[in-house]
């Protein structure tokens, strides 16, 4: 797993925020002008010191849209709850999944092709909560 610091990663760079939000068939024209900026970096990161950005391999989570090769905010210092995508380590190997509290500790894919892991809950770490992730839709990097 390569892992990335966000406090590593350049300045702040802010963009355009448009007042209109976008439903899936066509924005209006008329409504052109910008409610603010918008910093990636402020809007995914809280804890720029805890927080990692770490590349998803697999196919195990497509159903909740993340894809191999996409990009996950990961943040170290955020307490896991139920539900939450969350990077685990079992046996020595990392892995993305959602994590189930109830009615016992899992793992669960959001592929039905994968089966839910039960970990023993003694020996299940969580390395960080996936805070967000970037899919492009567009190859190139």
């Amino acid at each position: 797993m390569h892992i990335i610091p966000a406090a590593s990663q350049p300045a702040t760079v802010r963009l355009p925020l448009s007042t209109e939000r976008c439903a899936a068939g066509f924005p209006s024209p008329a409504q052109d002008y910008l409610e603010a900026e918008l910093d990636l970096n402020e809007y995914c990161i809280r804890r720029p010191g805890a927080t990692f950005f770490v590349r998803a391999i697999g196919d195990s989570m497509t159903d909740i849209g993340l894809n191999s090769g996409d990009l996950m905010v990961v943040d170290k210092a955020e307490r896991a709850q139920h539900g939450d995508i969350v990077i685990a380590e079992i046996d020595g190997e990392f892995t993305v999944k959602r994590l189930l509290l109830t009615p016992r500790p899992a793992l669960q894919a959001m592929n039905p092709a994968y089966p839910t892991l039960y970990p023993d809950p003694e020996q299940l770490e969580i390395f960080g909560v996936v805070m967000a992730f970037v899919h492009k839709t567009r190859g190139g990097d």
